[in-house]
């Protein structure tokens, strides 16, 4: 039986059919010989000439002529407006809709490149490089935490943001439209890559060729795999990671835990203490949407995977601003995401006292609410906010749900386990508590989004009734259980939670529908499939149980009873 074994903060698997190379030079001597159009793709926020120069440099040094062609030189006049989907309404400050664009749109048309004479190598590079019709295709990488800390501290130069070459690094547009163009196109060309290029050492890059990330890939979507967590730092943040997990906060705090959150987060290939490629999740899920998602989901959801886990960090920090998420119809026709963002609080662990604010109170008057929120924002007004919204007790192991339209913050002093759907990027916040952030700004408060999708139906004791339930139990064995600790009609999964005790192991099955782990109480747990794969999991880790899993065995580490939180997609 594997050890138990304390939180691993970069999980990796061995790839498959292939090695990790490292270096430009041991990807240029691989080149095949003769005359060849060599496109290089990937997102916008990269510094595009370091790489040409550094593979450009690595193919001359070979002995072979180089023309290095820009294809951003080649996109249309105002290409970045033409890809940007207009928010609604015109003068919205803080959100656009996804754009729908395709990087084609960038172009008039796309260069076509002659091929060279004798032995050389036409070297096409950028965002869309792919359209040049090369022989070969390569596609470059840089995870998306690096663009998003970046942008948000200033540091990138211009021109980081899709198809605008003089204009500033733009949050709002690296997320509501770079994002999804740039991903929709990465996944569109995935069948084509010839060899995957991790650039987080620009100088020393890390990659697969096509027969180790396909075979990689296609092992990764049939057996139990987490993803490379990282935690960023907020203004209300707190310490708990920092201090029972060992991550090092980047700006004083460990705030927001990004366990699993499919459009951002990456599989490490590569093995332990050697040369790795990152490897987005997303792309795991584009190309085996069936093994990963189930044959139902996949129909329903797309590629999209629909279900991520984080962790909200406030235990020696402050609360969550008071917010609430799209209902289904405004999610859909004002941002242009297909499905809405219902959330759940798991709380993992909390200090003396600490709240979990949720839901109207019977008595709330919307008027006053707003006029109090507008206050607190004009003129610097406290609000009181528990006139208007229930405070209940961070009970450890309690869930809370929030549906769509719910207005709910974690408070002081709490771990919170949010397992929520997917479409993260629209929060509108109402209230937030008057804090400033390092640069003594206030901010954003979209609170006109807020009270537009306002449920005001659920108030009062219903709150308690249907968002505060009490575990009910599913099914049994000997030694163990699994308990359905929040469900509700409206939302489309369940949260479920695995208690075994010391020694046992219990029988689970996907059933064509994959589940997420996490666990919540004790050392830890082994994930025991059908076909003989092992992962151990520990405390406060996540892992994806792909649908083409089916049957599997959770088998409880050290002393104590183990408690895991389980999330997946329930039939309609």
């Amino acid at each position: 039986m594997p050890a138990s074994r304390s939180y691993d903060p970069l999980p990796s698997y061995p790839p498959v059919d292939g090695t990790v190379a490292v270096g430009w030079p041991a990807l240029t001597a691989e080149l095949p010989p003769g005359p060849l159009v060599l496109a290089v793709d990937g997102p916008a926020a990269l510094d595009w000439t370091a790489l040409a120069d550094g593979l450009a440099g690595a193919v001359r040094a070979t002995g072979r002529d180089v023309d290095p062609i820009d294809v951003r030189d080649h996109y249309a006049a105002a290409a970045g407006e033409r890809i940007a989907a207009p928010p609604a309404p015109a003068d919205d400050p803080f959100f656009t809709p996804l754009s729908q664009a395709q990087v084609a749109d960038l172009f008039d048309s796309p260069p076509r490149p002659e091929r060279p004479v004798r032995d050389g190598v036409v070297l096409v590079h950028g965002p869309g490089a792919s359209l040049c019709e090369p022989d070969l295709l390569w596609y470059a990488d840089l995870p998306k935490r690096y663009a998003e800390a970046a942008v948000s501290k200033g540091e990138l130069p211009v021109g980081v943001n899709l198809g605008r070459s003089a204009a500033p690094g733009d949050l709002v547009r690296l997320f509501y439209t770079d994002w999804p163009v740039l991903d929709r196109h990465r996944d569109a060309i995935a069948g084509r890559i010839d060899r995957w290029i991790d650039v987080q050492d620009a100088t020393g890059p890390a990659s697969l060729d096509a027969a180790a990330l396909r075979g990689t890939l296609a092992h990764l979507a049939r057996g139990p795999v987490r993803t490379r967590p990282y935690f960023n730092s907020t203004p209300w943040g707190g310490q708990w990671a920092a201090s029972e997990l060992g991550f090092t906060p980047r700006a004083g705090n460990t705030a927001l835990g990004y366990e699993l959150i499919a459009p951002e987060a990456g599989i490490l290939i590569g093995a332990k203490g050697a040369a790795q490629v990152e490897v987005p999740f997303q792309l795991l899920c584009a190309a085996h949407p069936e093994d990963m998602l189930g044959q139902d989901v996949h129909r329903e959801f797309g590629t999209s995977f629909p279900i991520r886990f984080d962790y909200l960090d406030t235990m020696g920090g402050g609360n969550l601003s008071l917010h609430l998420h799209p209902r289904e119809r405004y999610m859909r026709e004002v941002f242009g995401w297909p499905y809405t963002q219902h959330e759940t609080y798991y709380v993992t662990a909390s200090e003396d006292g600490a709240r979990v604010l949720l839901g109207l109170t019977e008595e709330a008057d919307l008027d006053v609410m707003r006029s109090q929120v507008e206050d607190a924002i004009h003129h610097g007004t406290p609000m009181p906010v528990e006139e208007h919204i229930q405070s209940h007790p961070a009970t450890v192991g309690q869930l809370f749900m929030i549906p769509a339209g719910t207005p709910h913050a974690s408070g002081a002093g709490n771990l919170v386990l949010e397992v929520s759907a997917t479409p993260y990027l629209y929060s509108l916040r109402l209230y937030d508590w008057l804090r400033k952030d390092a640069a003594g700004a206030s901010r954003p408060l979209p609170y006109e989004h807020g009270f537009a999708n306002l449920d005001t139906a659920r108030r009062g004791d219903d709150v308690t009734k249907d968002l505060i339930q009490q575990p009910r139990t599913l099914r049994s064995g000997e030694g163990w259980r699994e308990e359905v600790v929040g469900a509700l009609p409206e939302m489309f999964y369940a949260v479920h939670r695995l208690v075994v005790s010391q020694g046992c192991d219990m029988p689970d099955d996907t059933a064509g529908r994959f589940h997420i782990l996490n666990v919540a109480a004790g050392e830890g747990a082994v994930i025991e499939t059908h076909d003989g794969r092992t992962h151990t999991l520990a405390f406060a880790e996540t892992i994806t149980v792909p649908a083409a899993v089916g049957r599997y065995r959770v088998r409880a580490l050290g002393g104590d009873e183990v408690r895991i939180v389980k999330a997946l997609v329930v039939e309609p």
